[in-house]
């Protein structure tokens, strides 16, 4: 139901004056994710026709330069599609997937950016996603995570110019605007295309703390923008 929607009644009389309507930016420190006991934090990019270009490069700059704070932790990346065939992302660059669906291993963190998903993207990550510590989606990705039914019963954002028709299309889904991105436990959406970086620090700073996602920005030269609700 909309909030403010019918007839208006104090908030006083219902008891409500100290409750908040929208929730609260989480506190960093107090979502961690665990890193896997070899250190190694295998991170899945999922691509397919069209996918935008700044939507996976900027999450994998963010998990490549991550290295440079040292810590627990490293991430180890790469590309899975539906088969190994040259995918064509967006603006003409053409990418060779490291991975099928079939032969990639079971991931920790999967990113998910905006790109012409079919079934079988669907089911693959309705697949992995119960043994990963986080789905993301960057900008119109959150429409691939919706399709798979992971979005349902959860906030999520999205690109400015696609908030509404996430929340036409999926009703189950509480659409938050103006957010650099939203996240939950295990699973997160990024608005558009630069957020995100955002989001990808967020994740390093889940993984291995504040102080290296502090170190990762520093290094790419990027200011940080907003913090999350859940």
């Amino acid at each position: 139901m909309a909030v403010g929607a019918g007839i208006a009644v104090p908030l006083a009389a219902l008891g409500l004056e100290r409750r908040q309507t929208k929730p609260s930016p989480t506190a960093l420190p107090d979502r961690p994710l665990p890193v896997p006991t070899d250190g190694v934090i295998r991170t899945a990019v999922a691509i397919g026709p069209g996918a935008n270009v700044i939507d996976l490069s900027g999450p994998w700059e963010v998990f490549q330069d991550a290295a440079v704070a040292g810590g627990a932790g490293q991430f180890e990346l790469f590309t899975v599609a539906e088969d190994r065939s040259p995918v064509a992302a967006s603006g003409g660059l053409r990418i060779h997937p490291a991975h099928s669906y079939r032969s990639a291993p079971q991931p920790n963190l999967v990113v998910v950016p905006a790109h012409d998903a079919t079934e079988r993207t669907l089911d693959w990550l309705r697949d992995v996603a119960p043994g990963a510590a986080l789905v993301m989606s960057v900008c119109t990705g959150a429409f691939v995570l919706a399709d798979a039914g992971l979005l349902d019963g959860k906030t999520a954002t999205t690109h400015h110019q696609s908030c509404d028709m996430l929340e036409q299309s999926y009703p189950r889904i509480r659409v938050v605007r103006g957010r650099r991105f939203v996240e939950h436990d295990h699973v997160a959406t990024a608005g558009g295309l630069s957020a995100g970086i955002d989001l990808a620090l967020r994740v390093v700073e889940r993984y291995l703390g504040s102080a290296a996602a502090a170190a990762t920005s520093e290094y790419m030269e990027y200011e940080r923008r907003q913090l999350p609700i859940a």
